[in-house]
């Protein structure tokens, strides 16, 4: 691989969260019964006759916004014509020449800390497709037509993508974005969110694009991952072993971790678009652009650079903590109770212990079993040193469990810290009596088993001891001299 260079363009569909379809008053709703949500609009009936959905329109003006593009004045719907048992028009209402949003582009922040700028091409919007079903059908095909007319906003990035590792990195910030600006739910398991992968390779310091493939329909930040490094992969060894990669539709089979071949990739010609005769051109004036930006919420980035201002957090841990608006806003009510002084204690629960519970229980922020009033109260009692770091784990697993607040699990379980300093130096002193041979190898050199009468003396005090005092005493003893 040290000899290729892989270049990566996404397109990524984001399902935008209007209520009704993008062109009838069908509704949009997940999961109803097949063909309960379609008219005859969605079905393509003869005489029927399509009319612009104003809020999708402006969901994608305000994503235009977001990524610092030009917002067109005047954008014209096309016809995409090809036929799938799932189209029942024998085209899709979409944008090509002239589309709502052009010319963006997106920082994203890599593993090794660097920030890369990606371009984004275009965001247009467009209807989608029904659905053809298979299972539970003998030698039959079933088509539910309720995603018919679905509102996506089809987002384009220019091919800036240099690994797999990037471009997820992209697709997560644009899934962020889209949350954020709350024109899109993100479910990627519903089918609210996926991406194309466009992928080839080059011969390191080759100007000239390789021929590309098109990963079709990714659903998962893995799956696009493993897709992506299987495809260079591929197209690596056939070039090596004398071959050529040829410009086709290819499927990522997650089972069996491969893509294969679906189709020789269209060409736009193929798709013979031309200006949507039912449809008049979508002009968009200054105010309405306006009124648009005026309901812009902070964007992930302005966030994360507050965090890192206000709260002089870390590059890294900004970032962590502004990836949702959701977990931006607990750890801000936890920092409205704890103090600006303690984020970084904060920014560590947040980012550990609660992030890790989420995802061992796979359930959202918004239902959390701690919320931020009660993990303001566990750490409170960090702060007053009631309890030792260590033993707000303990705490907190049992508040995550019982649903109990920090102060009554402290008291019933009996875990405030022992800070007296004479009943410490009682402990200390009988560790050091049971252990003789240790302590005259310490104090001969042996700096090592520091740790070790650290560990017996929590072990005798069941991990109660407070640590800053117990290390100060501890020197002071092992060293011979009277705290």
């Amino acid at each position: 691989m040290s000899n290729w260079e892989v270049v990566i363009g996404l397109e990524i569909h984001a399902q935008l969260a209007t209520k009704s379809k993008i062109f009838s008053g069908s509704p949009t709703a997940y999961g109803a019964p097949p063909n309960t949500q379609a008219d005859l609009v969605d079905l393509g009936f003869p005489g029927v006759l399509p009319v612009l959905n104003q809020r999708a329109v402006q969901m994608a003006v305000k994503f235009g916004l977001a990524i610092d593009a030009s917002v067109a004045p005047r954008s014209v719907f096309a016809r995409k014509n090809y036929f799938y048992p799932d189209l029942p028009k024998g085209y899709q209402i979409s944008q090509y020449e002239l589309p709502i949003v052009a010319r963006g582009s997106l920082k994203v922040m890599l593993d090794d800390g660097t920030v890369k700028t990606i371009g984004i091409t275009r965001a247009h919007l467009e209807e989608d497709a029904g659905k053809s079903l298979h299972e539970g059908l003998a030698n039959a095909t079933g088509i539910d037509l309720n995603r018919a007319g679905t509102p996506l906003l089809e987002i384009v990035s220019e091919p800036d993508m240099r690994s797999a590792k990037e471009a997820v990195a992209y697709m997560k910030k644009i899934h962020t974005l889209v949350r954020y600006l709350e024109i899109c739910d993100g479910n990627m398991q519903e089918g609210s969110f996926r991406c194309d992968a466009n992928v080839s390779v080059r011969p390191k310091g080759q100007e000239k694009f390789g021929t590309r493939a098109e990963i079709k329909n990714l659903n998962s930040f893995r799956f696009v991952e493993k897709a992506i490094q299987y495809e260079v992969a591929r197209q690596v060894e056939l070039i090596e072993g004398g071959g050529t990669v040829v410009q086709e539709t290819r499927l990522y089979d997650s089972d069996k971790d491969e893509t294969r071949s679906m189709r020789s990739k269209e060409e736009a010609n193929d798709y013979r678009y031309f200006p949507d005769p039912d449809l008049l051109p979508v002009e968009i004036d200054a105010a309405f652009i306006a009124s648009v930006r005026a309901s812009l919420p902070e964007l992930p980035d302005q966030k994360a650079a507050r965090f890192a201002k206000d709260f002089a957090l870390s590059a890294y841990d900004a970032g962590v903590l502004s990836a949702s608006r959701e977990l931006g806003a607990y750890f801000e009510a936890v920092i409205a109770g704890v103090g600006a002084g303690h984020a970084k204690l904060a920014a560590n629960w947040v980012m550990g212990e609660l992030s890790s519970a989420l995802n061992r229980d796979n359930i959202d922020i918004e239902n959390a079993k701690v919320d931020p009033k009660q993990l303001t109260g566990l750490l409170l009692r960090i702060v007053d040193a009631t309890i030792s770091g260590k033993i707000a784990k303990e705490v907190f697993e049992a508040m995550w469990s019982e649903g109990k607040p920090a102060d009554a699990i402290i008291e019933a379980k009996g875990l405030r810290q022992i800070t007296d300093a004479g009943a410490i130096e009682g402990v200390i002193d009988a560790v050091m009596a049971a252990n003789p041979a240790q302590l005259a190898d310490y104090r001969s050199g042996k700096d090592k088993l520091f740790g070790f009468f650290v560990g017996q003396v929590m072990k005798a005090t069941g991990g109660k001891a407070n640590p800053a005092q117990l290390n100060e005493l501890l020197k002071s003893k092992l060293g011979g001299g009277n705290a």
